[in-house]
């Protein structure tokens, strides 16, 4: 029953993502298509406010039945529910963000016009029509040298249509996502269940398609080998984490032992990231590095909870009134990020208060199951 209930939830989250699809995009040309976009488009761009209701019943929904599953269904297989999001999940348009068409057409400026996206960019292919649905258009290829050679392979399997692009990409980042939660399961089966139902994860990860997930894949396939004691391949694998967006070059210090110093200094390097990223703006997809220290902190996302579900609550501006083309939005969405993060802030000081001498003495001990038992 719960995999039902689930799978209708995420069918339903699916179906919606495409209520904000871009007007200039068109996926199919088939006249079914057409009539069942025409609906969603109108219920995204012209009733924002049932759009809005929509969007928050259903990540209510998922944070539910997300939190139930991981502290009251000890016996549900994280990999088992990690299939039925993927499958699901991989069909989603993203709804709030741009960037995958980015990454397709980055990837195309080299596999079909023979280019280097680091020297040109999209505006460069004033007669190519994919740029009609594209953002940042002006902007050169951003990211590190590890993630170009990734959307090459969907890139060339796509032969330049673009409905295979949209789905070769997308189902290159479920690819990920699965063998991230299998290789967490064989370290910390909760921590898998954790990752495999997080909003934040399927929102950001999959439906979204940020490369962010792919860095964090990268590096739960590192951490994998340092606790397969194979110190060479990890580091590799962390460098090449690292090698996407920089956001994740401080796990190059972590350390099997999971109460170890460096492992602290690992987590600090990436929080300080974070808040320096965040004071350019605030982007709740930032926030899936955490996600790779569930084994060696199985209970860190447990703690942040209030803050994971205001980064999706600031969605609700873009919903509701329209993009972020005015400053009052904008100021709209951070007021509901520093709400969630204060009320965080004061959850832990209390949650620490009550904690024994003993679980306060360390990371390691705060954030650990014992801490919390």
């Amino acid at each position: 029953m719960v995999f039902i209930i689930y799978g209708l939830v995420l069918v339903c989250f699916s179906i919606y993502s495409y209520a904000l699809i871009d007007p200039n995009l068109t996926l199919v040309s088939h006249p079914l298509w057409q009539q069942l976009r025409e609906p969603l488009i109108q219920l995204g761009y012209h009733q924002r406010a049932t759009s809005t209701q929509i969007y928050l019943i259903l990540l209510v929904a998922l944070f539910a039945i997300h939190l139930w599953l991981v502290h009251k269904k000890k016996n549900i297989n994280p990999i088992h529910i990690s299939i039925l999001v993927a499958c699901i999940a991989v069909f989603a348009y993203p709804f709030v963000s741009h960037d995958l068409f980015n990454y397709i057409f980055d990837a195309k400026i080299l596999t079909v016009y023979g280019d280097n996206p680091y020297m040109q960019k999209a505006l460069d292919y004033p007669l190519d029509e994919w740029t009609r649905f594209m953002h940042w258009t002006h902007r050169p290829y951003p990211y590190g040298p590890t993630f170009l050679p990734f959307t090459l392979i969907p890139s060339y399997l796509s032969f330049n249509t673009f409905i295979l692009n949209f789905g070769f990409f997308k189902i290159a980042w479920g690819l990920m996502y699965l063998v991230s939660v299998y290789l967490l399961s064989k370290l910390h089966k909760r921590s898998a269940l954790m990752f495999a139902t997080h909003p934040l994860v399927i929102l950001e990860g999959l439906m979204n398609s940020h490369n962010d997930l792919i860095a964090v894949a990268f590096g739960i396939i590192g951490i994998w080998f340092l606790f397969q004691k194979n110190q060479i391949a990890a580091r590799i694998w962390f460098l090449i984490s690292g090698g996407i967006k920089y956001l994740t070059l401080p796990l190059i210090v972590l350390q099997q032992k999971k109460d170890h110093w460096l492992n602290v200094v690992s987590l600090a390097g990436h929080i300080t990231l974070l808040i320096y990223l965040s004071t350019l703006e605030i982007q709740p997809w930032y926030f899936l590095v955490l996600f790779m220290f569930l084994p060696f902190y199985p209970r860190l996302i447990d703690c942040i909870q209030i803050f994971l579900i205001s980064l999706l609550l600031s969605y609700y501006p873009y919903i509701m009134l329209g993009g972020w083309d005015t400053p009052d939005k904008v100021i709209l969405k951070h007021q509901i990020i520093w709400v969630g993060f204060i009320l965080n802030v004061v959850y832990l000081v209390w949650k620490y208060l009550k904690a024994s001498p003993a679980k306060r003495a360390s990371v390691y001990a705060f954030l650990s199951e014992e801490a919390h038992t």
